[in-house]
């Protein structure tokens, strides 16, 4: 029996296999709401043997899309459109997450391919940002401080949106405090200079995470997990270490957290050392035994026996296959192959039509 294809419960959640995909963005939503393309995406990936599929950063709310192409999940639209696709993810033996976001200073951005870069004025269909404190990302516009009401506002929206994921069938919520975005720039004292109870110490900064998590945890199914994913080090002197991320993150297992999904960095611009393959690992390590929780490993893990030693080792207890399948998207039915999973197991079956594949 493969660790990969073991099963897991967390909560009242099944998961069939601890290969997972990690939320990637699209940039392909109309007015937040998703389409033929990530009915495709997903879908060939719930067919393609991921126990789990986390959708990609979907905002709370108009103003906390990374672009104006980002999902969002704030009305009955938006609603509407992900439901079939957690369906057809359901039908194929996938559970299916997604991931919450506000993206802060970093959102109002134009998308990867587009002509322009930077920030999208509001001519071209972007707006004002929001940050902790009114200090731009290097290349972006300068964000408006948030006040307290501004604050609140955020703490209802990452709930409500909640509810609508769970409107739309979703087994899981990914709340999103890594990458630079509003949660992680909050948590960092490299983009937090607030003087009051959101700011100064790690406490205080870790502050705003916190209320989140409890106001989802008020609103969402008890029986359905509640993941946070982090960046457990900012890669830059005088930022966020993975000890101090551990420190912020531990008490959230008891405001009812039951998975860290560990990466890493993304404040700021910074030189990122010794990258290769499982270069994350020993951050998502550290998580794993500072806080207890169950975590989720990502980063260039491309290859099964690879994403196999993860697990034996014991750095994490869920392999996030991120880049390797957009290239492949039956990425764990080729593992499922190269391990000689059986396929009478139930948690390596295939499609019927692919059977053919595993011989």
């Amino acid at each position: 029996m493969s660790l990969l294809f073991e099963p897991i419960t967390i909560l009242g959640l099944t998961v069939k296999n601890r290969v997972w995909l990690p939320p990637m963005c699209q940039y392909s939503a109309i007015n937040g709401v998703v389409n033929d393309w990530h009915r495709v995406h997903y879908g060939a990936r719930a067919v393609g043997g991921f126990g789990l599929l986390i959708a990609e950063a979907t905002g709370i709310s108009p103003e906390g899309r990374i672009t104006p192409q980002c999902a969002g999940i704030w009305n009955d639209d938006q609603v509407a459109a992900w439901a079939p696709i957690v369906a057809f993810a359901h039908q194929h033996g996938a559970a299916m997450g997604i991931q919450l976001q506000h993206a802060g200073r970093k959102a109002s951005t134009y998308w990867p391919w587009a002509a322009s870069q930077g920030s999208v004025p509001s001519s071209d269909g972007g707006w004002e940002t929001l940050a902790p404190s009114a200090v731009e990302f290097p290349g972006y516009a300068e964000p408006k401080e948030m006040t307290l009401d501004d604050i609140q506002k955020v703490i209802h929206d990452f709930a409500a949106a909640a509810v609508n994921a769970d409107k739309a069938g979703f087994d899981a919520v990914e709340i999103h405090a890594a990458h630079g975005y509003l949660l992680h720039q909050f948590l960092s004292p490299l983009s937090n200079f607030r003087t009051d109870e959101y700011g100064g110490s790690l406490d205080n900064r870790a502050r705003l995470l916190r209320e989140v998590v409890v106001a989802i945890r008020q609103v969402f199914p008890v029986t359905k997990p509640v993941f946070v994913r982090v960046s457990a080090t900012d890669w830059l002197p005088g930022g966020l270490t993975p000890a101090e991320v551990a420190a912020a993150v531990a008490p959230l297992k008891e405001l009812g957290v039951d998975l860290v999904d560990a990466s890493t960095g993304g404040l700021l611009p910074a030189r990122i050392p010794g990258v290769g393959p499982g270069y994350q690992l020993p951050a998502a390590r550290e998580l794993k035994e500072s806080t207890g929780l169950l975590t989720a490993a990502v980063g260039l893990i491309t290859e099964p026996k690879q994403a196999e030693q993860v697990l034996a080792e014991g750095d994490a207890d869920i392999v996030l296959i991120g880049r390797a399948a957009l290239r492949d998207p039956s990425w764990p039915l080729r593992a499922a192959h190269e391990l000689r999973v059986s396929s009478a197991d139930p948690a390596a079956e295939w499609p019927v039509q692919y059977n053919r594949g595993y011989y």
